[in-house]
């Protein structure tokens, strides 16, 4: 494995464990997050949470099936992608659906770019010598400023929120925002705008400096799920079935990918095989498969949003 894949990899896996940790959640004394829930403590708890909306046609297409045909039942949107438009047009005709922001600063794919919602020239640091995001996060660290960031990030807000998206929950693309420069950030605007920020006590523990003084009202998601490259190569339907027959009690997160095994996603996705058009086709099939109806029923599993957790701010 060459060394940009292996990033590609590991900023992909801190971008799922990003889904654990919710901020701004007024604590009920002595009850677990399922029980402020209304749920029995030993309640199986999942949310299915389908990643990268905004990227490709396909990508959303499969995403919008997935959430009336199958078991999906949340996502994060993707602001500067070139396909945020469809799913503005989309959650307008369907205002109950569990949309989030998976706050972006970052384009990865070598034939498909995108840059900052701001001016480039507001925020030159984001920016490569194209005007478009850098590739890795290392980049972004390295050259962006903390105010650059902010003001990108809350330019992706306010687009969310002026196209009438208000965000169910928020997260970090590619793990951006977990470090210790741009942390802070991605603390204040969720406290700012009221919307729950998930991170994750596993990253905190991996990078100590990221680690702020969490406040006493912080609630932990007990677990968050996502297939590997080496789940991949053993059969995702494998690893989905026994991810959901072993499933914990408490609260769960499930991040998938989503997408048609078509043109346009195979162009996408050219030089991340893993990641790729076929996993994506692969996660779309299990989780509008009967066999994931199945389990989800014989596990006694409860499907839950993350607006359920936000009423809870309220």
């Amino acid at each position: 494995m060459d060394i940009g894949t292996r990033k590609y990899f590991t900023m992909k896996i801190l971008a799922a464990i990003t889904l654990l940790y919710i901020m701004c959640i007024p604590p009920m004394r002595g009850q677990s997050l399922a029980q402020q829930l209304g749920y029995p403590e030993d309640t199986k708890l999942l949310i299915l949470h389908a990643d990268d909306l905004g990227v490709a046609h396909s990508e959303n297409q499969a995403t919008f099936d997935a959430f009336e045909k199958g078991m999906v039942n949340s996502g994060s949107i993707m602001v500067p992608a070139p396909w945020f438009n469809e799913m503005v047009v989309w959650a307008q005709q369907h205002p109950e659906a569990d949309l989030g922001l998976h706050l972006t600063l970052t384009a990865e794919w070598d034939l498909l770019k995108w840059g900052p919602v701001t001016a480039p020239d507001q925020v030159p640091g984001l920016v490569n010598e194209q005007g478009y995001f850098y590739n890795n996060v290392e980049e972004v660290i390295s050259h962006a400023s903390v105010e650059e960031v902010e003001k990108e990030i809350r330019a992706q807000i306010e687009r969310s929120l002026a196209a009438g998206l208000r965000p169910t929950h928020l997260d970090s693309h590619m793990g951006s925002l977990f470090n210790e420069k741009f942390f802070s950030i991605y603390l204040k605007l969720g406290l700012e705008y009221k919307i729950p920020v998930m991170i994750s006590p596993n990253v905190l523990g991996m990078f100590p400096g990221a680690k702020p003084s969490l406040p006493e009202n912080t609630l932990l998601i007990d677990q968050v799920h996502m297939a590997l490259p080496e789940n991949y190569q053993d059969g995702m339907e494998e690893f989905y079935s026994n991810t959901l027959r072993f499933l914990p009690a408490g609260v769960n997160v499930l991040l998938i990918h989503l997408a048609y095994d078509n043109d346009e996603m195979r162009a996408v996705t050219n030089d991340h095989p893993n990641y790729g058009a076929h996993w994506r086709q692969q996660d779309f099939d299990f989780f509008t498969s009967e066999t994931c109806r199945k389990i989800l029923k014989e596990e006694n599993i409860q499907l839950i949003t993350w607006k359920q957790i936000g009423a809870l701010m309220k």
